[in-house]
C-alpha cells in the first residue's frame, strides 16, 4: 500500500520518479531527510527564478522553500517518509497555511487552498540495490482552488520534475558507496 493513500488517497494532481541506489535503506532514508535545496546550484536558482516576483513585490519569505517547510506526517521506518504542505502555491510567497502536526493536515478544509504530499519510499531491488520512489500529490481542497492552481502546475510541473531527479540524483551520490562493488576474483 502507497503510504500517500493515508493523508491525500484522492488528488488533482501528481508527479513519480525513482531511482536505483546501491545502498542499505537506512543510509537512504537518512539521506532524503539532509537534502535540501541550497545543495543543488540548479535548484538553488529555480527556487529563486519561482520566488523572484514576491522579492520584487516586497512579498518575500526570510528563507527561499525548502523541506524545512513541510511537516513530517509520518516515517515508518527505513521504507517511506511523507511530507505535507498546505496553501496556495500559485501565489508570489506560496500562501504557506501553518501545519504543525500530522492532524492539523488531515483536518477538513473548506477554503480555497491545495494540500500537497510529497512521499518517500525505499523498496527492495535486485541484489544489492533499492528503488527510491518520491511522489508528489496535490489535492484543490474547493473548485476555485482548483482553477488557479491548473496553470500554475503546468507552469511548473517541468521544473519540479527537474528538480525531483536531481533530489534522487544527489540521494543517490551521498547514499552509495564502494561497497556495492562486486569484489573481483584474488589472482592465483
Amino acid at each position: 500500500m502507497n503510504p500517500l493513500d493515508d493523508f491525500l488517497p484522492r488528488f488533482n494532481f501528481h508527479e513519480r520518479h525513482s531511482i536505483d541506489i546501491c545502498a542499505p535503506a537506512s543510509r537512504i532514508m537518512n539521506a532524503v531527510t539532509a537534502w535540501r535545496n541550497e545543495n543543488d546550484p540548479l535548484v538553488r536558482a529555480a527556487i529563486r527564478l519561482r520566488e523572484m516576483p514576491a522579492r520584487l513585490l516586497g512579498h518575500a519569505r526570510q528563507q527561499h522553500l525548502d523541506l524545512s517547510d513541510f511537516t513530517l506526517l509520518e516515517r515508518r521506518g527505513d521504507t517511506s517518509l511523507v511530507y505535507g504542505l498546505t496553501g496556495t502555491f500559485w501565489q508570489t510567497d506560496y500562501g504557506l497555511c501553518d501545519i504543525p502536526s500530522t492532524e492539523a493536515f488531515l483536518a477538513p478544509r473548506h477554503d480555497d487552498v491545495c494540500k500537497l504530499t510529497l512521499g518517500f519510499t525505499v523498496q527492495p531491488g535486485s541484489k544489492n540495490t533499492h528503488r527510491l520512489v518520491t511522489e508528489t500529490r496535490v489535492l484543490c481542497v474547493t473548485d476555485r482552488a482548483a482553477r488557479r492552481f491548473t496553470p500554475y502546475w503546468y507552469l511548473i510541473r517541468p521544473v519540479s520534475g527537474l528538480i525531483r531527479r536531481r533530489m534522487l540524483a544527489t540521494i543517490r551520490k551521498q547514499a552509495e558507496t564502494s561497497s556495492c562493488q562486486q569484489p573481483q576474483a584474488a589472482l592465483p
